[in-house]
């Protein structure tokens, strides 16, 4: 029985009851992209874009901020061929005065752009987060 089975193939949710190894570990059994990124340690919207970029191993330029890691999420990505799915992990997201509630909350909406837009050509992305 499938880890996600109640879970729908495109959204972005908190990590809440799932493990991090379990969603790998899931991903590896669909055969889909697994991509973490941890962000403690992180302070600004530059940082987090940039961690998140090296960590999904994006070009330096494809994640300097919200816009370009949109494209890259979507486009660059879509660019390279076809794709199996993706189940996405974010962890310690800050909560600082240069990444505040407004910022991690646009962050979201970038993944949530991508989610849908992977909808769209039915592939799963799923997006599991956390805050500091």
């Amino acid at each position: 029985m499938s880890l996600l089975i109640t879970v729908p193939p495109n959204l972005v949710q908190s990590i809440r009851a799932f493990r991090v190894v379990e969603l790998q570990e899931e991903a590896a059994r669909l055969g889909q992209h697994f991509l973490y990124a941890h962000c403690a340690n992180t302070l600004t919207k530059q940082q987090v874009c940039a961690r998140i970029g090296e960590s999904f191993h994006f070009p330096k330029p494809s994640a300097k901020n919200f816009d370009a890691l949109r494209e890259a999420l979507t486009e660059t990505i879509n660019k390279s061929g076809t794709q199996p799915g993706f189940i996405v992990v974010i962890e310690q997201l800050p909560n600082t005065q240069k990444f505040d509630k407004e910022a991690r909350e646009t962050l979201l909406d970038v993944f949530r752009d991508a989610a849908d837009y992977w909808a769209e050509k039915k592939v799963p992305f799923r997006v599991f987060y956390s805050f500091e």
